[in-house]
């Protein structure tokens, strides 16, 4: 069996979404275009932002691709940037997040060595955000200072394994990966998580899970929904002879 370098490289399509990210992005941007991995393509989709993101995205020029749309949650955002790459690999990156260097070598040589799998994670190392002082450090501890990172932000994965379960719900606030996660899960898509630090998480005041935990009944509720769905499979209801 040839090697992918053997022909060519597989481009790898980065979807980054942001919502008045400006504080951010532009390091997560870096940390993208800083990849031992090429060749890649890089869509930020604003997702109705008022501050200066699209002036951040757009300081990179040719290297980032730029998206505008009214705010219709990360959902929505991702979604729009995965209709309009051309990457055989899809991943994501938080606009407030930081890729490892290595991160998408290390994943694409699992692909190279093992065809059957759909989706490569990685290990997570959890940062405080250096303008974060002692009282807002303690107000959002760290839970692990590095732990396995099944999230959309270590994920490498298949482009026909993400269409073989389907885009990104858009009702959610919060848990739209754990939505999309439980689906491929039920319909068998294969993963490895690797052992390397392949992704960065920044600890700030402005975390999605700080600013909508009035949200969190979402997660429950998706929860539920993937219970049920396992249900109607085992029992067959629903099936027609």
């Amino acid at each position: 069996m040839l090697r992918f370098h053997e022909i060519t490289d597989p481009l790898v399509s980065v979807i980054i979404p942001v919502f008045n990210g400006e504080k951010y992005l532009c390091e997560a941007i870096e940390s993208v275009l800083c990849q031992t991995y090429g060749p890649i393509e890089v869509i930020v989709v604003d997702d109705g932002s008022t501050d200066d993101s699209a002036g951040v995205a757009k300081s990179f020029g040719s290297e980032v691709r730029y998206v505008y749309q009214t705010n219709g949650g990360v959902g929505a955002a991702l979604n729009r940037g995965i209709m309009l790459c051309g990457g055989s690999f899809l991943s994501f990156l938080d606009a407030d997040d930081l890729w490892n260097e290595d991160k998408l070598m290390h994943q694409v040589a699992v692909f190279e060595d093992s065809p059957d799998v759909d989706m490569v994670f990685g290990q997570v190392k959890q940062f405080y955000s250096p303008e974060l002082d002692e009282d807002e450090r303690k107000s959002v501890r760290i839970p692990a200072e590095v732990m396995p990172g099944v999230f959309k932000g270590s994920m490498l994965i298949k482009r026909e394994s993400f269409f073989h379960v389907g885009l990104f719900e858009t009702t959610w606030r919060v848990g739209d990966f754990i939505d999309w996660y439980l689906k491929a899960a039920e319909k068998g898509l294969k993963s490895i998580v690797l052992d390397e630090v392949v992704t960065l998480r920044r600890i700030h005041t402005a975390n999605m899970g700080i600013r909508e935990r009035g949200s969190q009944t979402d997660v429950v509720r998706i929860l539920k929904a993937s219970l049920d769905r396992r249900r109607k499979s085992t029992t067959g209801e629903g099936s027609t002879s």
